[in-house]
């Protein structure tokens, strides 16, 4: 049996009093993109079509060379109709040949996901050569052109079919089906399930070649770690051959990418079981590009009208009650701690110790807007199986900032927020984003006239920016419209990192004022904003995207000094204790053969080398190598010193 995943739960056609089957493609039309199925609200509009941040990163991208010939550009389920339908077609294909050579196997659940599609089935552990016997079944099944049928029953059937194949969790999963007639889809005559579809008409219009089934894990029913732990296998499935080829070829260039392997291969971080998981160890070498991160960070918060904070990393209980985070958010904290018979909790956001710190003193309108940020540690309540890498922690730093503002100041804090992004965003690369503005929720606090004036200047904010962007209708918070940017990194993959956020609910839970030109006390706007979002997984998204080789400005190590036998180490050390007093990061490495030394600068990915042999001694100069550009020459050290400067300065590689 395949199974209604909980999105497609809502997505059944209205009641019909006797059984009907269709065949697959008679329900063509009733198609809807992957985004749509996961909420009633209405579809994205799309407001520009522009798929980049600005004009000049457009121009700067059609002025880059492409190798058309060499690359398959790969759809996605929102892009193809027909690679969602193979993929969740593949998904009931699997299942059944799970069923074949497993009769004992009980399904639960298999979507199709962002690369292929997954299958929950209740039975014992899997082996990868159970995969390979698997995979030759749905080569079987796929090669004998099943037809899918689309059968419409009444509650009543449905449960008496599934009693009768003695499926537990399929019958838990009718319960929670709320709307009639129960929909079934039948692969031929010899296996059917719950489901709402879409499927492809046969078997056979998924291409053998262009599956594959890519590994077995873990997975507990209903994700809840009380319950039974399922076997979760994962498989991915395109429209051809080229196709799954190029994703295997993605995939194999991500896994050289992952950030836990460099994190360790380069010594920037670690997470040490003995303290806990999701609990970050920054490195001397990670802890030297955070450093250098964050002061980046703060110099352009200033220079932008920003005041930094550093607050507490815990409060009492009764401050999280006043935001309302103990009521709404309390399954994301950590449990409280008494102090002298007094509930403390660790924080799991900066925004109301930022309040705090506005409240302290009267503001009066010519005081706004109020700008204050703070590269604040927040800690998350997280399953361990949830877990992974930086990407996931339970202890995290947030580039968090909150501005204070009169209505009228909206779009123009808006606008500062979007031209800052840019700014920091674009000092790493990422000059190419995706942009939602989320709207008003049919449940949410403000009146109708702040909803439409904070909606309106938003998206006069992006309008005047000339970014492109998607309205999100009805996806706002409660509390308030917003901006997401995701970022594009070197492999196409899009993260979501920065978010603009107005706020009507905590500066009424919190009584905050200012006193406007008549003297009286008013309700400032709250904006709340990250760019980075959490240095912990931006870190990982840096990681990942220069492979771990980092532009000079970022680089651990600057420069390596190399001596060709230990006559010019002394030199060397002289050298090195220079460069470190202007401002560069060096390091002398000796003990191997020049070589040696070489490879292992290259293998840990320091941009510069400065090779020193008896002529660079007695000329006082060195033989400079650079990673990205080859042989440099030879030049005296000021040169080179001036040479390095600039480039960091500059933000640009040698």
């Amino acid at each position: 049996m395949a199974t209604l995943s909980a999105p497609l739960l809502r997505s059944l056609l209205p009641i019909r009093s006797s059984p009907r089957r269709f065949p697959a493609a008679a329900f063509s039309h009733r198609f809807r993109p992957l985004k749509s199925l996961f909420s009633s609200r209405p579809s994205h509009t799309v407001v520009r079509s522009s798929s980049t941040a600005a004009p000049e990163a457009a121009e700067a991208a059609q002025s880059e060379p492409v190798e058309e010939e060499a690359r398959v550009v790969l759809p996605t389920n929102e892009s193809s109709e027909n690679l969602l339908r193979i993929r969740h077609t593949c998904a009931h294909v699997m299942a059944m040949a799970v069923q074949k050579l497993f009769p004992n196997s009980k399904v639960t659940i298999g979507p199709w996901i962002e690369n292929g599609f997954y299958y929950d089935f209740d039975m014992e552990p899997l082996t990868d050569k159970d995969l390979k016997k698997i995979k030759k079944e749905m080569d079987r099944i796929i090669r004998k052109n099943l037809p899918l049928v689309r059968e419409e029953v009444s509650r009543e059937e449905a449960q008496k079919r599934i009693e009768a194949l003695n499926e537990p969790y399929k019958l838990e999963i009718l319960d929670r089906i709320k709307e009639e007639p129960i929909t079934i889809y039948h692969i031929g005559e010899e296996w059917w399930d719950l489901c709402a579809g879409p499927h492809v008409e046969t078997t056979g219009k998924i291409q053998r070649k262009a599956v594959e089934l890519e590994s077995v894990a873990g997975a507990y029913w209903k994700g809840d770690e009380k319950n039974q732990m399922l076997q979760r296998i994962y498989g991915t499935a395109w429209e051809s051959e080229d196709q799954l080829k190029a994703y295997i070829h993605f995939k194999e260039e991500a896994k050289r990418r992952d950030h836990r392997r460099l994190g360790q291969d380069l010594d920037l971080f670690s997470i040490e079981e003995d303290a806990g998981g999701g609990l970050v160890f920054w490195h001397p070498k990670g802890a030297i590009i955070r450093h250098v991160l964050e002061d980046s960070w703060k110099q352009i918060h200033l220079q932008r009208g920003y005041d930094l904070l550093y607050t507490p990393h815990v409060a009492k209980a009764d401050l999280w009650k006043i935001s309302g985070h103990i009521d709404f958010y309390k399954e994301n904290m950590y449990n409280q701690m008494d102090v002298e018979d007094e509930p403390y909790q660790l924080r799991p956001m900066n925004c109301p110790y930022h309040i705090l710190v506005y409240k302290r003193k009267l503001h009066s309108y010519r005081d706004l807007p109020i700008r204050v940020a703070e590269l604040g540690t927040v800690y998350r309540y997280e399953l361990s199986g949830a877990l992974h890498g930086l990407f996931r922690v339970r202890g995290f730093t947030q580039d968090d900032a909150h501005i204070f503002c009169l209505e009228d100041q909206i779009k123009d804090e808006i606008r500062g927020v979007l031209d800052l992004t840019e700014e920091i965003l674009g000092q790493f690369g990422f000059r190419r984003y995706e942009v939602n503005l989320s709207t008003r929720p049919e449940k949410s606090v403000g009146s109708d006239d702040i909803w439409e004036k904070a909606t309106i200047a938003l998206k006069d904010a992006l309008d005047d920016k000339g970014w492109g962007y998607t309205v999100d209708e009805g996806g706002g918070a409660f509390y308030g419209p917003k901006i997401d940017l995701k970022i594009e990194d070197a492999l196409g993959r899009k993260w979501q990192c920065s978010t603009v956020q107005v706020d009507f609910n905590l500066p009424e839970r919190f009584d905050i004022t200012y006193v406007d030109s008549n003297s009286e006390k008013k309700r400032p706007i709250m904006i709340h904003r990250a760019v980075l979002g959490s240095l912990e997984r931006f870190f990982g998204i840096l990681i990942e995207n220069y492979a771990g080789d980092f532009p000079l400005w970022l680089a651990p190590t600057q420069a390596r000094i190399l001596p060709v036998t230990n006559n010019e180490l002394q030199y060397c050390n002289e050298v090195a204790s220079e460069l470190k007093s202007r401002g560069i990061r060096a390091e002398v490495c000796h003990g191997e053969r020049l070589p040696k030394l070489i490879r292992n600068a290259e293998t840990q990915k320091v941009p510069l080398m400065a090779v020193v042999g008896p002529k660079e001694v007695e000329a006082r100069t060195l033989t400079i190598r650079s990673r990205h550009s080859g042989e440099m020459g030879t030049m005296p050290v000021d040169d080179f010193i001036s040479k390095v400067q600039s480039a960091i300065a500059h933000k640009s590689s040698l």
